[in-house]
């Protein structure tokens, strides 16, 4: 069939209401009404879906849309009965999938029978299904659209094996023509597709992946929901969607966001689908202002007007990790996208593929590393993007990045490399990024004592830089492909071809140093906290703050505790930030309970109060971080278990937490001034002369309660035992 260009933009004004095409769209549809295959890469926001909406409102037949987003279906049609009025209006688009009652599928087949219907949208399980194949059959099809293509492949970022199966199904039904469209698909992914469709003389549309308005951020996981509180009431009355990779996760930080009068909504598979649909709508229909998702569902909301979008944890893929960023700015306007990157996720995310089979394994592996390489990246993170999608970035700047606003230290890493190889070769490459890591910075924890490793001639040979540049080293190596790490064998780090060409002729590395808050002078201008908002000021008043240090030294003379154990820097940065005049204002500071706002506050709220007056400061009461009920009945279940000196393991095993999430919890507890007593467990965990050296450390020498400093100064000790030790010091001495 045929259709003149002017009845073409006839149609688009008249069903859309847009004056031109936009892209490649309108040789898209020229092409697919005249019966050729398209294979389309178009980034999202492009306008994919006009691309098969328009010829299936002009070809005669019914057009199969095979889309696995369950909530972008319901969007589409919706949208389509909206934009064609006509009497047929309810029958010219359908879904099929899951979430139908059998009265609506009735009312489905009998629309598609009778020929109103135009589109049906079909989930690839309900394709699959043996009374839809044969109730297909007896319709005219006029075109099969195949969205989200990317599916298809092994080697995309959302596999689902249906999808290898739509030849086979699409050929069961009855050939017509075809159009695989997705927003997100390396060369290997784009080859894979048109493989398996049978597509290889389909003609190739591609855009640009490029997204001049969008922001890409990636930024240290330190306090997350605090700073995502903070970063949306700095932008008040902009949509955004948060994405998490577990339902439980999603759960608590809307609620948590509700709390703190933020409107905001779950959005995961575990809800029942009148709920999901409900907080769908209430967020299209601006009834809130923030979804909170899991990562496949999430992706089906389709919103033009979405102002940031934050990834809570670390995407699985830099294609999911794009198609979600991508969600941001459809109209082309503003589109902040900020990640929280802490390698600790990578490795959870690694402990999942445990137990694979092994081709899953190493594909995994793959596209985690590639996530590695973009958050520690030096580099322009468009670039980096543009070129994993086989596009070419050529300017050196993009002006619209952190790397590029804010770039970090480089520095030359050859012999840093060198010594990591001669320790792998040297244990016989039997060993993890953390225990290499360690025997590098001197850390003479148990494990490394119990192999001997203390006594390595290159233990401590790096320990001015401790642990976490070591391990830093490690991965950037594992991105450069000189070394390799085996996922089924939990994690042992070698050395790879490449690495060993490198180690017998080696040549200059750069490398990154990583940064994080603990690392960054008060006075640094490239510090993480003061780039909260791209090209904006600092995260606090940097002269209150000063006032605030001033006051917290005299009260340390006077009262002989160290600084940190009064207040942390965080809880003085908190209040150079919300000016609390109250002491129930001040315990909503990060670090302060009730218990440290009354021992200590008064001094602090009477100097704040005198410059807020002085200053004539409006103060940002709404900024203040309210607790869920919950979290609180989580402390005082631990309170009281550690009152009956339960283990501590048996406490995880109640909470469903690890120990590292139930020491989070505990150091909250006394930092915030209530005191509790883990003698019971520290002498079942640390040798009694170890916690007698951990404890001065902290009484005499410590500037600061950072483990890491701990970690780096003390050099002989597990990092668990510090934290242990820590514990006790803080809730004896400062409360």
């Amino acid at each position: 069939m045929t259709i003149s260009k002017e009845e073409l933009h006839s149609k688009l004004k008249k069903f859309f209401g847009f004056d031109s095409f936009k892209g490649n769209q309108e040789a898209i549809i020229t092409h697919l009404i005249g019966g050729g295959d398209a294979f389309v890469l178009m980034p999202t926001g492009g306008g994919k879906s006009l691309c098969y909406q328009l010829p299936a409102l002009c070809l005669p037949g019914c057009a199969i849309v095979i889309s696995p987003l369950i909530a972008l279906m319901k969007n589409q049609v919706d949208a389509l009965r909206e934009f064609v009025q006509s009497e047929d209006s309810r029958a010219i688009a359908h879904f099929l999938n899951s979430s139908l009652s059998k009265a609506q599928i009735q009312q489905v087949r009998a629309d598609l029978t009778s020929g109103r219907t135009k589109l049906l949208y079909v989930a690839p399980e309900s394709l699959t299904k043996e009374e839809n194949i044969a109730m297909l059959k007896t319709i005219p099809i006029s075109f099969y659209a195949i969205d989200e293509a990317h599916c298809i492949s092994e080697w995309g970022h959302d596999f689902r094996p249906e999808y290898r199966r739509i030849n086979e199904i699409v050929t069961q039904i009855g050939k017509a023509p075809m159009i695989a469209l997705t927003a997100t698909a390396t060369p290997k992914v784009q080859s894979d597709i048109r493989k398996n469709l049978g597509m290889g003389g389909a003609r190739v549309f591609k855009s640009s992946f490029n997204r001049p308005n969008l922001y890409y951020e990636i930024r240290d996981k330190t306090d997350a929901k605090r700073e995502i509180i903070k970063f949306i009431k700095e932008n008040p009355g902009k949509s955004g969607i948060i994405y998490c990779l577990s339902r439980k996760k999603v759960e608590e930080l809307a609620e948590l966001l509700n709390v703190n009068g933020i409107k905001a909504r779950p959005y995961h598979a575990g809800l029942d689908a009148a709920t999901r649909a409900a907080n769908q709508d209430d967020f299209l229909m601006e009834r809130c202002d923030v979804i909170v998702a899991t990562i496949a569902f999430g992706m089906g909301i389709d919103k033009p007007d979405v102002r940031f979008v934050i990834h809570y944890d670390v995407p699985k893929s830099l294609e999911g990790y794009y198609q979600e960023t991508g969600r941001a700015g459809r109209d082309g306007g503003e589109g902040k996208c900020i990640t929280f990157y802490n390698h600790k996720d990578i490795q959870k995310l690694e402990k999942f593929m445990q137990g694979k089979p092994l081709s899953e394994q190493e594909i995994g592996k793959q596209l985690l590393l590639d996530v590695v390489s973009y958050a520690e990246s030096n580099q322009c993170r468009r670039k980096i993007l543009l070129n994993y999608f086989g596009e070419d970035y050529t300017g050196d700047n993009c002006g619209c990045c952190d790397n590029c606003l804010y770039p970090k230290e480089q520095f030359d890493g050859q012999k840093e490399m060198l010594y990591v190889m001669d320790l792998i070769l040297s244990l016989k490459e039997n060993f993890k990024t953390e225990h290499l890591a360690d025997i590098l910075a001197g850390t003479s924890n148990s494990i490394i004592k119990s192999y001997n490793h203390h006594k390595h001639p290159l233990f401590g040979i790096g320990r001015s830089n401790g642990a976490r540049f070591w391990a830093a080293v490690i991965r950037q190596g594992l991105v450069l492909h000189l070394l390799d790490k085996d996922i089924d064998k939990y994690g042992l780090i070698s050395i790879t071809d490449s690495g060993m060409a490198f180690k017998e002729k080696p040549y200059p590395i750069m490398l990154t140093r990583q940064r994080t808050f603990a690392e960054c002078d008060d006075d640094d201008d490239e510090s993480p906290l003061s780039r909260s908002k791209p090209g904006g000021e600092g995260g606090g008043d940097q002269t209150l703050l000063k006032m605030l240090k001033r006051v917290r030294e005299d009260l340390s003379r006077k009262l002989n505790l160290p600084p940190w154990i009064i207040f942390g820097d965080p809880s003085l940065e908190d209040m150079s930030i919300l000016y609390p005049i109250t002491l129930e204002e001040l315990h909503h500071c990060q670090g302060v309970g009730e218990g440290k706002a009354r021992k200590f506050g008064k001094e602090f709220i009477k100097v704040i109060a005198s410059y807020v007056e002085d200053n004539d400061i409006l103060r940002p009461e709404d900024i203040m971080v309210r607790n869920v009920a919950n979290r609180s009945a989580n402390k005082i279940f631990i309170i009281q278990s550690i009152d009956r000196k339960m283990p501590f393991e048996d406490i995880c095993k109640a909470k469903d937490m690890d120990m590292s999430e139930l020491l989070d919890e505990i150091e909250s507890i006394v930092n915030s001034g209530t005191r509790i007593n883990i003698d019971y467990y520290i002498h079942r965990a640390v040798d009694m002369d170890d916690m007698e050296d951990i404890y001065a450390y902290f009484k005499e020498e410590a500037h600061s309660d950072s483990i890491d400093e701990a970690m780096r100064d003390l050099g002989d000790y597990d990092e668990m035992e510090v934290r242990l030790v820590r514990i006790k010091f803080i809730s004896e001495i400062g409360n």
